[in-house]
């Protein structure tokens, strides 16, 4: 295993995940389009959007557009062909070689196995040595489809080339056996609690357990974006970074989602600024303190800190009054 970078806390901030939007990479047309969304990652996708008869084309299409210039600040992405297929190899051949300095991130489906992430890890290595780019300059976001990798999800999510872990929720439908056609909705018959809580909340403990990222999959049905705003809620409130997005109407709304509401974005810096204040010398050196009517204290800090980090990463700014120190 090599020394991949790992993103800390401040690469997360800096760089936030609330959409990651998926663009065929045989669409030169939305391929276009793409390199203008307000999406916080884009990904040219040579899996499951593209034909086979039409993969050695989209190979080409995508390793030229990811490095061609008109994109904006988005993290740049593909995701190839996984192990099983015969493209694997080639995919991150012609794409690292054309576009490894713009190249963010790889995304690897169907992961069942960390020995999926080192073979990829140790061909990207290659890579990076022959076409110059710094040892672990590229990320993996290891998809999860089946039950085998959410078996092995801890495994998967140590290595320190992985830098975000996503649900891919068709394939696990399909894996478990679910009853239903619907990605995204509770299988009928289900009338009691969430389906996919367990899956979700797995991932997630696995993600914050090795400092990745958590990813939702997609909703299919992109023109109803009420219900992908009720579906993204759902993860967003057990404290996943982000959601695939399919469609550009999905955007907006995955960006707002997934950002702090400015009420708890401002409170979240004001016990910040409240608390640091108070545990200094100058605030009497206090561990627990008021803060109007409610105690603060170092847990407080912890979940200020989240918000707070996710406001910043958004490009939040400040409505309420910051802390003001008592006289």
């Amino acid at each position: 295993m090599n020394s991949a970078h790992r993103p800390g806390i401040e690469d997360q901030l800096v760089r936030p995940r609330r959409t990651c939007l998926s663009v065929p990479g045989s669409s030169r047309k939305m391929i276009d389009k793409a390199k203008g969304l307000p999406a916080d990652e884009v990904f040219l996708d040579l899996e499951d959007a593209v034909a086979p008869d039409a993969k050695g084309q989209a190979r080409v299409e995508v390793a030229a557009a990811l490095a061609e210039p008109g994109w904006g600040n988005q993290l740049r992405g593909v995701r190839v062909n996984d192990w099983t297929t015969p493209w694997t190899h080639a995919d991150l051949i012609e794409v690292v070689a054309a576009a490894g300095a713009q190249l963010d991130v790889v995304v690897l489906p169907k992961v069942t196995d960390v020995s999926h992430i080192t073979a990829l890890d140790l061909l990207l290595t290659q890579l990076e040595h022959t076409h110059g780019l710094p040892v672990g300059k590229i990320g993996i976001d290891a998809q999860i489809e089946d039950a085998r990798g959410l078996t092995n999800i801890n495994d998967i999510a140590a290595h320190p080339r992985v830098h975000a872990l996503v649900l891919g929720p068709a394939d696990l439908m399909a894996s478990l056996n679910m009853r239903t056609l619907v990605v995204g909705e509770q299988p009928e018959g289900y009338t009691e609690g969430d389906a996919y809580h367990h899956v979700l909340m797995t991932i997630l403990v696995a993600a914050r357990t090795h400092g990745v990222a958590a990813i939702d999959g997609p909703y299919l049905k992109v023109r109803d974006v009420e219900a992908f705003r009720r579906v993204a809620g759902r993860c967003a409130a057990l404290g996943y970074d982000g959601k695939w997005v399919l469609h550009p109407d999905q955007i907006a709304a995955g960006n707002e989602i997934f950002s702090p509401r400015q009420a708890d974005y401002d409170h979240a810096e004001l016990i910040l600024e409240a608390y640091e204040w108070h545990t200094s010398l100058a605030g009497g050196a206090r561990g627990a303190v008021m803060l109007g009517d409610e105690m603060i204290d170092e847990a407080s800090r912890k979940m200020a800190l989240v918000i707070a980090g996710k406001g910043r990463a958004a490009g939040m700014q400040r409505q309420a009054e910051p802390f003001s120190p008592p006289k």
